[in-house]
């Protein structure tokens, strides 16, 4: 480990958070982890970093704290309270929030970690789980431009792609517009993958040559799999696509945005989850156009 890097407290080690923070390990960060999974803190002390028992005990001499959690209520269980991490970590220190959470979450906290001598920084990532196990996520952060500045190194430990968006909240806004596009694009795929089955072509070749075109992109090509083997392992779940979605309807109707399509793939997505499918990865929503052309899923 590198005594010229910054001492990193990790919050929250799922599907992103455990390959994210080993990336760290790998870039020679000193890491220290805290989650509410024994299995996952033995994850990450068997990649060199050092297991917390708890928050406080993790963030206590971190220069860096990094939040990975699922959602805004998470992230504020986290940060405040007594055993939080406003209240331990130590003046200074710079808290980077990659979860994905509404901006007006990320505004608040950015405003309460600031009383407390704390910097911040909202960096949602978009990816998913093959991202972050490559380290070619694209990061997009909100906040100041001197915390991103220095933040830079270790995002770009973590990503390919990393842009400062403008001040707080601006990361989770972007994050929302990625999540809206990514929602309609599976949705869009799924349902070309129902149509060309029930028309009898051959679906890899039809995938193939569909992605040489303009109607090729990042989710066909991820989910180019899942979509021909019917293998909906989670990447990224439903649930937490569900969350997303929200996410970006509230913001729009707040900004006077309409989401007209955005807000059909919302209902899919909720309905989907509603059927039992909310813990399979979002290109589950074939599942959907499945049944509503007939089948029996």
């Amino acid at each position: 480990m590198s005594d010229t890097l910054p001492k990193i407290a990790w919050i929250g080690l799922g599907i992103m958070g455990s390959p994210m923070s080993e990336n760290l390990i790998k870039a020679g960060y000193d890491v220290t982890g805290f989650t509410l999974e024994q299995e996952k803190l033995d994850r990450l002390t068997a990649a060199g970093g050092s297991a917390a028992g708890s928050i406080a005990e993790a963030v206590r001499d971190a220069d860096v704290i990094v939040t990975m959690v699922p959602a805004s209520p998470q992230v504020e269980a986290i940060a405040y309270g007594p055993d939080g991490i406003l209240e331990n970590a130590r003046s200074g220190a710079l808290l980077i929030d990659m979860s994905s959470i509404t901006p007006q979450t990320s505004v608040d906290l950015a405003r309460a970690a600031a009383e407390k001598g704390l910097r911040v920084l909202d960096a949602p990532v978009s990816g998913g789980e093959a991202g972050a196990v490559e380290a070619v996520l694209s990061v997009m952060v909100g906040g100041g431009q001197a915390d991103f500045d220095a933040a830079r190194p270790l995002f770009e430990a973590l990503g390919r792609t990393v842009v400062r968006c403008g001040p707080h909240g601006s990361g989770q806004t972007v994050k929302a517009a990625n999540q809206l596009i990514v929602a309609v694009n599976i949705q869009a795929c799924a349902e070309a993958v129902v149509f060309l089955e029930k028309s009898g072509v051959d679906l890899a070749a039809a995938l193939d040559v569909l992605d040489g075109g303009l109607a090729g992109s990042t989710v066909l090509k991820r989910k180019r799999d899942n979509f021909l083997r019917r293998d909906f392992r989670p990447g990224f779940r439903i649930d937490l696509h569900h969350k997303d979605m929200g996410i970006v309807t509230a913001a729009a109707r707040d900004v006077g945005a309409a989401l007209p399509v955005g807000a059909v793939v919302a209902q899919l997505v909720a309905s989907l989850r509603a059927q039992g499918d909310g813990g399979l990865d979002h290109s589950a929503l074939l599942r959907a156009v499945e049944r509503l052309s007939g089948a029996q899923v």
